[in-house]
């Protein structure tokens, strides 16, 4: 065989671990298995397909920092908030403290919380960027994620400025009980208000978004947007199979499923997401984009408004 055909047979080869002993396990931080097509993946390579599998396009979970960088134009991210945190008002305990995991997320991804939020630009216009991240204690929503978010939407209100979040999370952050549910409130609320200023709001959901976090915010967005595979619900498959006794459709919770049934309204691919989004704030904004040097709101076509 020729030394080229070599290399080209090596290209298209799918390589698996031959072994499942740990020892023959993959490198931690180097290589990773494609869950869906079983390709064995450089981790390095993925940082330039935004975590998208090139076999299948499987969208692997994206990091906060990450997700800004992906959506943002390049050097407009202004992080605030960036210092708050939560406590431990209850004092929770289980097989570890709620103060050890909360040093434990902190110490394993760098951020304060589980969202991170700041003004940006994106395709020029004026925003306000969040994005969730699910290596922070699964991206719950305690009182410090919920008063971010919340002050992410009065700051949009304030400057006018189209809000922007990508949301993943397993829902309330236990650890928090009452408190953290009281953030459904509170983040719908912040929500309606923005509404009713008539400043647009687009939700991203990704993989996953369950709980509380699903039943507040993310569904109140003027149009939300889905991840390919991302699974979106209020509680799990199994448990809903449990309590009303009868087989789920194939696909249920997926993004694709959702979309058909009306409940988000597109599905749409990482890499197309930021041409997406400022597509669509060219049509909720009237007239050119705004100079940012300005710092100039974008005028949003609202009843009785002014152009």
């Amino acid at each position: 065989m020729p030394i080229s055909d070599w290399f080209k047979a090596r290209e298209g080869r799918r390589y698996t671990v031959a072994s499942a002993d740990k020892s023959a396990d993959l490198p931690d931080g180097v290589w990773l298995k494609c869950p869906s097509c079983k390709h064995t993946l450089y981790q390095g390579a993925l940082e330039n397909t935004l975590q998208v599998c090139p076999h299948c396009t499987h969208h692997f979970d994206m990091s906060a920092p990450d997700r800004v960088l992906s959506l943002a134009d390049e050097g407009t991210f202004e992080e605030t908030e960036a210092g708050l945190s939560s406590l431990d008002p209850l004092r929770f305990s289980a097989k570890k403290s709620y103060a050890q995991s909360l040093a434990s997320a902190k110490e394993k991804t760098g951020l304060a919380e589980a969202v991170v939020t700041g003004r940006a630009l994106l395709g020029g216009h004026p925003v306000v960027l969040g994005a969730m991240d699910f290596r922070f204690i699964g991206a719950s929503m305690g009182s410090a994620v919920g008063e971010k978010i919340a002050r992410a939407f009065a700051l949009a209100q304030a400057e006018d400025r189209a809000l922007i979040l990508a949301v993943a999370s397993g829902g309330a952050r236990m650890q928090e009980g009452m408190l953290s549910l009281m953030q459904m409130a509170k983040t719908s609320a912040a929500a309606e208000r923005l509404s009713r200023a008539g400043v647009p709001y687009i939700s991203i959901l990704t993989n996953p978004t369950y709980g509380g976090v699903t039943a507040s915010f993310p569904v109140l967005a003027d149009v939300i947007l889905a991840e390919p595979g991302a699974l979106i619900g209020f509680t799990g498959p199994r448990v809903i199979e449990q309590t009303i006794r009868q087989s789920l459709p194939k696909g249920f919770q997926t993004a694709e499923f959702l979309v058909q049934h009306g409940m988000i309204d597109e599905v749409v691919a990482r890499g197309d997401l930021r041409e997406s989004i400022a597509r669509v704030l060219d049509y909720l904004c009237l007239g050119d984009v705004p100079d940012a040097a300005l710092g100039a709101a974008c005028p949003i076509l609202t009843e009785g408004g002014d152009e």
